[in-house]
């Protein structure tokens, strides 16, 4: 009956979740850099061509 009150733990899906911001942390500073590379340089150009 104690096992009814207990808190219950994230287990795999709070790890999940991790793993998940930190992918997420981790693309969205690199996009952030690329963009301050970018913005640094004469005419916008950072070695990679869009077009």
């Amino acid at each position: 009956m104690a096992d009814k009150n207990a808190p219950k733990k994230p287990g795999k899906s709070g790890d999940a979740r991790e793993e998940r911001l930190k992918a997420a942390l981790k693309a969205n500073m690199a996009r952030r850099k690329a963009q301050a590379k970018a913005r640094a340089t004469p005419n916008g150009k950072a070695g990679k061509d869009e077009g």
